[in-house]
């Protein structure tokens, strides 16, 4: 037994390099945003087991939606020099020196969910996910439809993502960008939710002290900031969906119940299931491939008529 573990060993040891380079598992470091939501949640899961599955080492560090956490969690990736490191960006700006770092290091970048405002695009090699921009114009002509024919004033309130993050400032500006072909459509208010169901709730009652009735819309950045806003609106006595019509984003389970319960009106599809994308972007890297600089995600809208029956469907 000794003598055959010794040849084993022997051989191992006289492996040409790249042999034993083949039997190392890929390190992928990866920096997650935090758990502010359900899409997030569900997104964090799809990376976790999508590394299980492609036997990639996962190191993971949640960042707790602050950026200064973040950018210690991807100098550790560096100075542990692992293969590749990912990360979802909490804002789009303030990256230029740690990813300068990465680069020097020879670590490539991948971007996932979100992405950065550098001035050197050679600093990360991919973003992948989705169109943020798209989505707020999907969201706006919704509305156009819904509401085309009627007449006087549309009075929106918005309840906005983080600030300065790029799903924020995107989706902002794709509804915007629809919206003002008519001077029907006025946002009224506009305000952060942080993308998440309490500060949704909390700044939904705000918005209904200072407007109340006035109110015909809400566009939500979110589903979870969309639930929470559905409280507010029943709280002050009115029906959500119908006294006021509501738009969100994300799509998630969450968004398709409160459309089966008749409070939600719309949610535009944004997919957190980039796991397996990724990982398999990250082993084209470590193969020699040239990764494309922009992967987008397809996905859909659905209104509340259709919640029934893609509801089943639903993973996350």
């Amino acid at each position: 037994m000794d003598a055959l573990r010794r040849t084993v060993l022997a051989g191992l040891a006289t492996a040409p390099l790249w042999a034993r380079a083949q039997q190392k598992k890929i390190v992928l470091g990866f920096s997650q945003i935090g758990a502010e939501s359900e899409w997030r949640t569900a997104n964090t899961e799809s990376i976790k087991s999508a590394a299980r599955e492609a036997g990639i080492e996962l190191k993971f560090s949640d960042a707790q939606q602050k950026q200064e956490n973040q950018i210690k969690a991807l100098r550790s990736f560096i100075a542990q020099r692992v293969d590749v490191i990912a990360f979802s960006p909490v804002v789009e700006s303030g990256w230029e020196t740690v990813l300068r770092e990465a680069k020097a290091a020879k670590i490539p970048v991948i971007l996932t969910d979100r992405a950065v405002n550098v001035k050197d695009d050679s600093l990360w090699v991919s973003f992948m996910g989705s169109d943020f921009l798209e989505e707020g114009r999907k969201a706006g002509r919704w509305l156009l439809e819904k509401t085309r024919g009627g007449s006087g004033d549309v009075n929106i309130v918005e309840l906005q993502g983080t600030v300065g993050s790029a799903p924020a400032l995107d989706r902002k500006r794709g509804f915007e960008e629809v919206i003002k072909a008519d001077p029907r459509y006025k946002i009224i208010r506009s305000q952060t939710g942080d993308f998440t169901r309490a500060k949704g709730k909390e700044v939904m009652e705000a918005f209904l002290k200072a407007e109340g009735r006035k109110i015909h819309v809400l566009y939500a950045h979110n589903d979870d900031m969309a639930i929470g806003a559905i409280q507010a609106i029943e709280e002050a006595g009115l029906q959500p969906a119908k006294d006021i019509t509501i738009i969100s984003i994300d799509a998630v389970k969450g968004a398709f119940e409160a459309m089966l319960a008749g409070k939600l009106n719309v949610t535009v599809e944004c997919s957190p299931l980039l796991g397996p994308q990724l990982m398999q972007a990250v082993k084209d890297l470590k193969a020699g491939k040239t990764l494309p600089k922009r992967i987008v995600t397809e996905e859909s809208v659905f209104p509340m008529e259709v919640a029934a029956k893609e509801f089943p469907k639903r993973k996350y």
